[in-house]
């Protein structure tokens, strides 16, 4: 008697004659099949004019994009060859077997229809107790561009190529108008190199005009400032009676610097810093987590390196969506959100805000986890406020929330789900991508979350 199960590759059924019967019942595959159908998808629907051969269905292709990007299939190529080697992608498809184009052209065609569809799987969190939605975390995280650091070119580097081409060109001309050209190396087509540079002096005239305009846009952005840091200033003078102490704020300078940059390959992306030192080209993505669910409640791409200026927009998504989600109790944040102004607009949206205004020691003395900070002394800013409440040990246990809220949010899409990178290239596609990571996060964490009993059925 043999001690192994037998070898056969002969058999007349290698699946189940049924595709109900390929997963078991507390599969993700089918918690997305069973969400993404009953949304209501008719502004999907509407988008196909009906005119050519028939279509598939919309509720399968966003359940395919979604579960792929919950498993880390982002391509639209990988996801194609999916429908045919994965169970799971065949199921959701139906035993069909969507083209990448197909795929592809729906993720680039769909970006304000899936925000959409984004809110009401919030919805649905709501509607089934998930999390009642009180406490939030806000935080960003760099995610590569679909671009490379060095497709990056610098204003100042593209004055010295463009003077250097030129004279490249005159030279060549030169060349070409000479009775003797026997100083002319073998094989040099003198029309094709000079027709190569012209390109590519083409090329860098459209790259400068473009950091020509984001250096006009910031100038009148830093002028307002400016204007309004005088004013403030003056104010501030008539109000004491005395000379602002101080020096006084520097005026914004006009133009392009030498080390404003454009890449040549993405233009939306930008140089920034990331975890570990260094400089990459990313995009800025931005998440309000929720503190009881882990739930994305709003995504956001930016092109900005810096979170001081991101409170406000995150705000405003925050309180576009319906009722029931749009008005949490508290927001947490840490260090890179804090300014007076963030505060402000925090307490203006009737929002309590906990935004460390310092990093805290790593090693505090013992008693510090027990004590109570002193009374704090009226009238008091909010300011003042937010940092008495951070002291208490109510404030300290809240804020403790946010490194197990947003953080392990980041680790799992970036590690777990392998979303390192965005496909897609342009801030408008940036941003639907981004929507469809948060989306495939929240229902993979909504099937996580469901009724122990609704599980393992």
């Amino acid at each position: 008697m043999s001690r192994f199960r037998p070898i056969n590759r002969e058999t007349d059924y290698l699946l189940p004659p049924s595709v109900q019967d390929w997963l078991p019942e507390s599969h993700l595959a089918r918690y997305v099949v069973e969400v993404v159908e009953g949304l209501d998808l008719s502004r999907l629907e509407r988008a196909y004019a009906g005119r050519g051969s028939v279509a598939y269905h919309p509720a399968m292709l966003l359940s395919l994009l979604i579960y792929g990007y919950a498993t880390g299939a982002y391509s639209s190529r990988k996801i194609e060859r999916a429908s045919y080697d994965s169970l799971a992608f065949r199921f959701i498809a139906c035993d069909q077997h969507p083209d990448h184009d197909t795929l592809a052209s729906f993720r680039r065609r769909h970006g304000e229809q899936f925000a959409a569809t984004f809110v009401q799987v919030l919805q649905i969190a709501r509607e089934n107790q998930i999390s009642r939605f009180g406490t939030v975390s806000l935080d960003g995280t760099k995610i590569h561009a679909n671009a490379s650091r060095h497709s990056a070119l610098s204003y100042g580097h593209a004055e010295k190529i463009e003077a250097q081409l030129k004279a490249e060109v005159q030279e060549m001309l030169d060349l070409a108008e000479a009775a003797d050209q026997s100083d002319l190396p073998d094989g040099v087509s003198l029309p094709d190199e000079i027709k190569r540079r012209e390109d590519r002096l083409t090329a860098i005239a459209e790259a400068k005009a473009k950091i020509e305009a984001r250096a006009r846009e910031r100038f009148e952005r830093e002028q307002a400032e400016y204007q309004a840091k005088l004013a403030a200033r003056e104010a501030k003078a008539k109000a004491s009676g005395k000379k602002p102490g101080g020096k006084p704020p520097k005026p914004p300078q006009a133009g392009p610097h030498a080390h404003e940059q454009i890449n040549l390959t993405d233009e939306d992306s930008r140089i920034m810093k990331v975890t570990g030192g260094g400089f990459e080209q990313c995009y800025n993505a931005q998440a309000v987590v929720d503190s009881e669910s882990m739930l994305v409640m709003a995504p956001h791409v930016t092109q900005a390196g810096n979170d001081k200026e991101q409170v406000a927009p995150m705000l405003a998504k925050l309180q576009a969506l319906p009722a029931g989600l749009n008005q949490p109790g508290q927001i947490l944040g840490d260090t890179g959100y804090f300014s007076e102004n963030n505060v402000e607009i925090c307490h203006a949206a009737r929002i309590e805000p906990l935004l460390a205004v310092g990093r805290d020691a790593h090693h505090p003395h013992w008693r510090e986890r027990f004590e109570e900070p002193t009374a704090l002394a009226e009238p008091a800013s909010q300011v003042e406020q937010m940092k008495h409440r951070l002291k208490t040990k109510a404030g300290r246990a809240t804020y403790a929330l946010r490194k197990q809220t947003v953080e392990p949010v980041f680790g799992i899409i970036k590690s777990v789900m392998g979303f390192r990178q965005f496909l897609l290239r342009g801030l408008a596609n940036v941003q639907t991508e981004w929507t469809l990571v948060c989306l495939a996060w929240n229902l993979k964490r909504m099937a996580a979350l469901r009724p122990q009993s609704v599980q393992h059925v």
